[in-house]
């Protein structure tokens, strides 16, 4: 299984190893313990038989959460906000405006979290071996159990006796032969410090996410082991029971994870194969316009993130309501067609330049009017424009184009219109104001880039 592994920045500054592997409509994968995408690699039939076997199909991105893996190791704060931004910022980097999401084990959490703040951007949501809460062992006899396991966190996880992490390896993988669990051993050791370990466990005795479950509103699937030992089935059921119209596809055996060789590992891919597959139509060609050239307009909302964590989820959907509607009324005024909403902006194509330069020109007059009758909570939006004959499929637009358009947009600042030459020349004579930044390198792309502030709140 070939990997591309590359690295992203949180909203927080964290920066996160992600890997990418196959092709095909995008799967990502959540799991914030225990993962290494290099050591991974070295499992050899486990890894092609699971995240082989999801990328025949999908184009698969896993990654590393923060303080584990390759990704930064100086962390201490593991909340459940800490990891949605983690996956916020790998489904970012990857430009995913719609995808499957497949939380497994304690990765299930942040997934249902980011399904609930995200809900246009996730497809399928997949939970396997999960829960949205974690009692505490009720039995003695459970408690003094992990009362020992934990003992043995901080003192030993980083030596090379496995004795340390033994006990963990046997309650993922009771029926795992000897070599994978050696191999078990050493990724629990590389993963990640003792001490990071001591605080994932702890965080994830804090999360419980019982009361976002009803709000799911992103067709799901539940699949659990019934002899799960780590994650008890009924934490499973109880997903499936509380979530509105989720599914639940039990599994026999007690290793927390099929094994190659276990019916069940090929019961799984299949299972997730089947679900995402539901509602997924052949894509159909179409022409962008007449004459093939398009601009493509970008707006990204300032801190959308943020906002939420410090309005409640409540009040910053009320927030992206409004911006969604300014954006949306400029569009139909100015004859823009809405491509996609990407969560915190929209993209959108024009059939002339001129057309695309007055939407976006209202765009920020109206969210300017709007922020001095509300200015306890401003939105601010930048926007990126480019010009150019991007590939249509399934009512998408794709290609050098739109990622050009998509990086002016980042390089903006709030309250900002950045245009690429294509669009100013276009757009020649018909009385806009343009600002010459000069020419920027803009990532992804070698040649730099000519660029120009469109001076809307200037009168021409």
């Amino acid at each position: 299984m070939e990997q591309q592994i590359r690295f992203c920045t949180t909203s927080d500054g964290v920066r996160i190893a992600y890997a990418v592997t196959g092709q095909g409509p995008p799967l990502v994968r959540a799991l914030g313990w225990c993962t290494h995408l290099e050591f991974e690699q070295k499992f050899g039939e486990w890894a092609e038989s699971t995240w082989g076997a999801l990328s025949r199909n999908h184009r698969l991105v896993r990654y590393d959460g923060r303080g584990i893996g390759l990704s930064d190791r100086e962390v201490i704060h593991f909340s459940l906000d800490d990891k949605v931004r983690d996956l916020e910022a790998v489904v970012d980097a990857q430009e995913l405006s719609r995808f499957a999401l497949l939380g497994t084990s304690e990765g299930g959490p942040t997934a249902i979290a980011y399904a609930v703040l995200h809900p246009e951007r996730v497809s399928h949501l997949i939970l396997y071996g999960s829960f949205a809460w974690r009692p505490l062992p009720e039995s003695n006899e459970d408690k003094e159990l992990l009362r020992a396991m934990m003992m043995t966190v901080i003192p030993g996880w980083g030596r090379d006796t496995p004795e340390f992490r033994q006990l963990w390896t046997y309650r993922f993988f009771p029926d795992a032969d000897r070599e994978f669990i050696r191999g078990f051993n050493e990724l629990q050791k590389v993963s990640a410090k003792g001490e990071t370990v001591a605080a994932l466990i702890a965080s994830v005795g804090r999360v419980d996410v019982r009361h976002l479950l009803p709000e799911v509103k992103t067709p799901t699937l539940v699949i659990h082991r019934r002899g799960d030992i780590v994650c008890p089935f009924d934490l499973g059921r109880e997903l499936a029971a509380l979530i509105p119209g989720a599914r639940l596809v039990p599994l026999e055996g007690s290793n927390h994870f099929p094994l190659p060789g276990e019916p069940e590992l090929e019961q799984l891919v299949r299972a997730v194969e089947e679900f995402v597959a539901e509602g997924q139509e052949e894509p159909e060609v179409t022409a962008p316009g007449p004459s093939g050239l398009v601009t493509i307009l970008f707006t990204d909302m300032e801190g959308s993130t943020t906002l939420t964590q410090r309005l409640g989820d409540a009040t910053a959907q009320e927030l992206l309501r409004t911006h969604n509607a300014i954006i949306r009324d400029a569009l139909k005024a100015h004859g823009g067609t809405e491509i996609k909403h990407t969560g915190d902006g929209v993209m959108a194509s024009f059939p002339t330049a001129s057309a695309a330069l007055e939407c976006a020109v209202a765009i920020q007059q109206a969210f300017a009017a709007r922020n001095e009758s509300e200015a306890v909570t401003p939105i601010r939006v930048r926007i990126g424009l480019n010009a150019g004959e991007p590939v249509a499929e399934a009512e998408d637009l794709f290609g050098t184009a739109v990622q050009l358009a998509a990086r002016v947009c980042a390089r903006a600042e709030p309250g900002q219109i950045l245009a690429a030459n294509v669009v100013r020349e276009l757009a020649a004579g018909k009385g806009f104001l343009f600002a010459d930044l000069g020419e920027i390198v803009l990532r992804g792309f070698e040649d730099p880039v000519r660029l120009f502030e469109v001076r809307w709140n200037e009168a021409a």
